[in-house]
């Protein structure tokens, strides 16, 4: 089924199912989030990596749930007002989750780059000739060249 048919089946549903197939949606997009942010900050980026796919599978859900809720805008404030009002709190909840999520991201990422910039050049250093020669001048040709290191930018 495409996504545009998923949106079509889900405008036809009736309003509270719909609202309730939304908040559900919405409130898994959440948790997974929370999850995942939670295991950043105690720097087990491992196992939030793990959580990647789970993750945009739960925001492509919502987002299409979310364009059918919206096309059919007014049929549910008049056929389900609370929970219409329930998932715009819930999606301001998303939202200070979203930003909450991509600002760990952000520092765990800068991190990650600040410490291996530094392993780089501790490693490039070592290598460097720290002697003098019979010219009372340091070596120039006896260099080993540095072997670059592999990063892996997955997360």
């Amino acid at each position: 089924m495409t996504a545009q048919q998923r949106i079509n089946t889900a405008r036809e549903m009736p309003a509270a199912e719909l609202c309730q197939l939304g908040s559900a949606a919405l409130e898994a997009l959440v948790k997974t989030m929370n999850e995942e942010t939670t295991l950043l900050r105690a720097g087990l980026y491992k196992q939030a990596a793990e959580l990647g796919a789970r993750k945009a599978e739960l925001a492509q859900d919502y987002v299409g749930l979310a364009r059918a809720i919206q096309h059919e805008a007014p049929r549910l404030r008049a056929e389900a007002p609370e929970l219409v009002a329930e998932l715009q709190a819930g999606h301001e909840r998303l939202a200070t989750q979203m930003a909450e999520n991509l600002r760990v991201l952000a520092t765990a990422r800068t991190v990650t780059e600040d410490l291996l910039s530094d392993v780089a050049r501790t490693v490039n250093g070592a290598e460097k000739s720290k002697t003098y020669g019979a010219a009372g001048k340091m070596e120039q040709g006896a260099e080993r060249q540095t072997r670059g290191i592999a990063v892996n930018r997955a997360l």
